[in-house]
């Protein structure tokens, strides 16, 4: 490490985990931080803009599952709290993302009979269903475990307590505006649920080529 090579009075820099910001300002740029990936159209959206035209109650659910993902990767990321090298199995994130993302897609192109009459799915599987597809997602893989680690190391809990107040903002304001915006027109859910599906088709491609190309 660099530190153990620094000469007698050459400042040292902040010791590993210890924040180089006030509480105040780290809450307020984890708000930021959090924001800012939550909102971003992508797979994950796509999937809660899914779910939600069929009710509420399961966009939050996962919305929920997408935040669990974050969760665990940041539990990951505050274990490792260093540098990782991803240069040898990043193509293949990305390859496995690309399978998770189209056969997501299939599932709800096929089911373009889920209105509010039809049979309910399972809590447990809407759940899990997100929570796959976070763990999954190349988008949270690679930034958990590089800007992520980055986040861990300058930052402390403030910061990452903001990240997730604002992922869990979202995670109900989301829903509600699209159950809201659809729920009294099945020509808008079907509109909704075929972009979604058609969105994550488009990111299971566009994942496959940074998986396949070099």
């Amino acid at each position: 490490m660099r530190a153990a090579g620094l000469k007698r009075g050459e400042a040292a820099g902040p010791a590993r985990g210890e924040t180089t910001l006030e509480p105040t300002v780290e809450l307020l740029f984890g708000l930021l931080l959090g924001f800012s990936l939550t909102i971003p159209p992508g797979p994950m959206n796509a999937l809660i803009a899914s779910t939600a035209t069929r009710s509420y109650r399961s966009g939050v659910l996962t919305g929920l599952g997408a935040m669990s993902s974050d969760a665990l990767w940041a539990a990951v990321v505050f274990l490792l709290r260093t540098v990782v090298d991803l240069s040898g199995v990043v193509r293949g994130v990305y390859v496995v993302g690309a399978g998770v993302m189209a056969f997501l897609s299939y599932r709800i192109l096929r089911t373009q009979d889920d209105s509010p009459g039809a049979a309910p799915t399972r809590s447990t599987t809407t759940y899990g269903t997100a929570l796959l597809v976070g763990l999954s997602n190349p988008f949270q893989v690679i930034w958990w475990l590089t800007a992520g680690l980055g986040f861990a190391y300058y930052g402390g809990p403030v910061l990452f307590l903001g990240l997730f107040a604002a992922i869990a903002v979202w995670v109900l304001v989301f829903p509600a505006a699209v159950h809201l915006g659809t729920r009294r027109s099945e020509e808008r859910q079907r509109w909704v649920r075929v972009g979604s599906g058609v969105l994550i088709l488009g990111f299971a491609a566009y994942f496959l080529y940074l998986g396949l190309v070099p």
